[in-house]
């Protein structure tokens, strides 16, 4: 878990207001982040989930239950090409074999540290049953239903419903269900498809019911009520993943009302950590692309808890957690790919984010989702883009997300072009001007997912990748051992940063950035404590800025005790560099640099990539390397990036 109770630096400095100016106010609205909590205002949503969650004293409600499925039908037979889609992506799994992962897959991850195989395995098995299952909702003709049985038995007579990277021994056994990711969401998926569906489940036979009671009282409900879990206290995803199907299982399927009332309370207490320990600026150290898992999967649970009421989410915390979603957003589908980023196109998912924004009242986030559905051709392909939604689809989201879907269908589509973003506690500063887009992160290397990064910067032209971070490749056993940063995704000489004498930057808390200041468009810092002793730095000043024309300038101020081998820097250009004298073209860009100074080479990064990092960027990776000529011990150094004579593409 990333601790997060001080400035970067150690300090315990006064934070300071983030900010998030709208580069185009005529379409969007300005969101505001200076409304920081007081310490009265700043616990209320979740003191008052609490209480509310402890009057919940029995499954569902009958009539809740019914007016989100009624307002679901309705929805999709208003929208019939929505409906349809669901329809035929179903049909496609119609009479399909359905079989479970062997023992041999699970124990490679022990053997050989594929973790990919098993994982791609029982992923495509939980995708199967819920294809059908919300095939079956959109048809409501019952022809899905002999498959959707057999599905449901094939999964409850599993040994586990996790994956082997979570696992302690080789095989599974069946007295060892220990609470993972995958258990919890797996139970989630059975808990929602018995909510869903349980007068055709029962009509089988009350017999299905009762097994599926059973086995998420044996598997989830049981452990998770009675272990101390690491992640109950944790402020990264664990927390609110886990919760927000372990909530759905008490919900639907927990029969005893003391043992839910035990694991509400229990669940609120898990919530109010990872909401305490979540910055007050609403940035997510895991990346955008763990946001999905990280404050959305609160909102899941908050959502579900209080049945969807508004007025439970009034809280200014909340608000920014949410907007985090579209403050990383950098143009024609792109993100940030800052830490453990598995995508860094159209990462977000419509059927979280509109509920949320909804919930929140947070128009830009609203036209946000509508923005990706659209790119997505969601009028006519709904069903892929909840096949994509995750390691496999998410039913009780896409169910919340369809009861509102007579407004979804009316949203205007907006992309969320912000001027400028500021998250303090991560030191996440993000700029547009004239269309290009910078975005430079400080912080510390001891971050959830982190990567040795601090002082790394990206560069855009609109929605086409220059200077970028590479994010993250396949997870094998190595990405969370000791080993992880023998990873080069993980290193700081894979990231717009510098070599020097020799030494990366190191991981753990202590390596963060000192002396940090930001003013709209510019970010300053030292970068000396980011490595070891043995770089030998006494400073490193770092000033990344962008003026109103898009330039980029980067400038390096540094005084080293000494200079045993030539400072480096690297660059991570997403299109193959033209070198020539004092200026390399990147695609439309240009860097311009003194030839009197630096010395220039490239070296491609293709060969590194795994299937997801080939996946994320198709036209490769290259490194620039610039060598500071000489062994002075002091040294200047600047960089400009500006648009060529290339024509600018949005």
């Amino acid at each position: 878990m990333a601790r997060r109770n001080s400035a970067a630096d150690g300090s315990n400095s006064e934070r300071i207001p983030a900010t998030c100016r709208d580069a185009t106010p005529s379409r969007l609205p300005t969101t505001n982040y200076n409304d920081m909590d007081t310490p009265l205002a700043k616990h209320r949503m979740m003191n008052r989930l609490i209480v509310v969650s402890l009057l919940l004293m029995s499954a569902l409600m009958p009539a809740n239950a019914d007016k989100l499925m009624d307002n679901v039908r309705r929805n999709l037979d208003a929208v019939p090409q929505v409906r349809d889609s669901y329809i035929r992506y179903g049909s496609q799994y119609a009479g399909q074999r359905w079989t479970s992962p062997s023992a041999q897959m699970f124990a490679e991850f022990k053997t050989n540290g594929n973790r990919t195989r098993y994982e791609a395995a029982t992923f495509a098995k939980r995708r199967q049953l819920a294809a059908l299952v919300m095939a079956e909702i959109a048809e409501d003709k019952g022809r899905f239903m002999g498959d959707i049985i057999d599905g449901l038995q094939s999964t409850l007579e599993e040994t586990w419903w996790g994956i082997p990277a979570h696992y302690p021994t080789k095989m599974m056994r069946r007295e060892d269900q220990n609470v993972d990711l995958f258990n919890a969401e797996t139970a989630g998926l059975v808990a929602w498809t018995k909510r869903a569906l349980k007068e055709k489940i029962d009509s089988f036979s009350p017999m299905m019911t009762k097994w599926i009671d059973d086995e998420i009282a044996r598997r989830m409900l049981a452990p998770a009520l009675a272990t101390d879990y690491w992640w109950k206290k944790a402020g990264m995803n664990w927390n609110p993943w886990i919760c927000s199907n372990w909530l759905a299982c008490v919900m639907f399927c927990e029969r005893d009302s003391v043992r839910r009332q035990q694991a509400i309370e229990q669940i609120d207490k898990a919530m109010q950590c990872f909401y305490n320990a979540y910055p007050d600026d609403g940035g997510c150290d895991e990346g955008p692309t763990y946001w999905d898992r990280a404050a959305a999967s609160l909102f899941d649970c908050l959502y579900l808890r209080n049945d969807g009421n508004s007025r439970d989410f009034a809280d200014a915390k909340l608000a920014r957690m949410a907007a985090y979603s579209y403050a990383t957003y950098i143009a024609d589908g792109y993100c940030l790919s800052f830490a453990d980023s598995h995508g860094n196109r159209m990462v977000q998912q419509p059927n979280v984010m509109y509920p949320f924004a909804v919930m929140i009242g947070d128009k830009t986030m609203a036209r946000f989702a509508a923005y990706v559905a659209k790119e997505k051709a969601f009028m006519t392909n709904a069903a892929a883009i909840f096949h994509q939604s995750g390691n496999y689809p998410t039913l009780g989201r896409e169910l919340v997300f369809l009861s509102m879907l007579d407004t979804f269908v009316n949203e205007e589509a907006a992309e969320p072009l912000l001027a400028d973003t500021w998250l303090q506690r991560l030191q996440i500063m993000t700029a547009r001007r004239n269309g290009v887009f910078l975005a430079m992160k400080g912080g510390h290397n001891d971050e959830s997912h982190n990567h040795n990064d601090v002082g790394s910067f990206v560069v855009y032209d609109g929605g086409i990748p220059v200077l970028v971070d590479p994010g993250v490749g396949e997870y094998t056993s190595m990405t969370f051992s000791k080993r992880r940063y023998d990873i080069w995704t993980m290193q700081s000489a894979y990231h717009n940063l510098p070599q020097i004498n020799g030494c990366d930057q190191q991981a753990g808390r202590k390596y963060a950035s000192h002396d940090v200041e930001y003013r709209l468009g510019r970010l300053k810092m030292d970068l000396a404590k980011t490595y070891p002793d043995s770089a030998g730095i006494n400073c490193w000043t770092r000033v990344v800025d962008i003026d109103k024309r898009g330039v980029v300038t980067l400038s390096d101020d540094y005084d080293l005790s000494r200079c045993s081998s030539p400072v480096r820097l690297m660059f991570i250009a997403a299109h193959e560099p033209r070198v020539k004298a004092g200026e390399i073209e990147i695609g439309t860009m240009k860097m311009k640099y003194d030839t009197t100074i630096l010395d220039v080479a490239v070296e491609p990064l293709d060969g590194k990539f795994d299937p997801m990092l080939r996946q994320m960027w198709q036209d490769g990776l290259w490194r620039i390397v610039m060598s500071v000529k000489g062994n002075s011990k002091r040294g200047k150094v600047k960089i400009t990036v500006a648009r060529g004579t290339s024509p600018y593409r949005r």
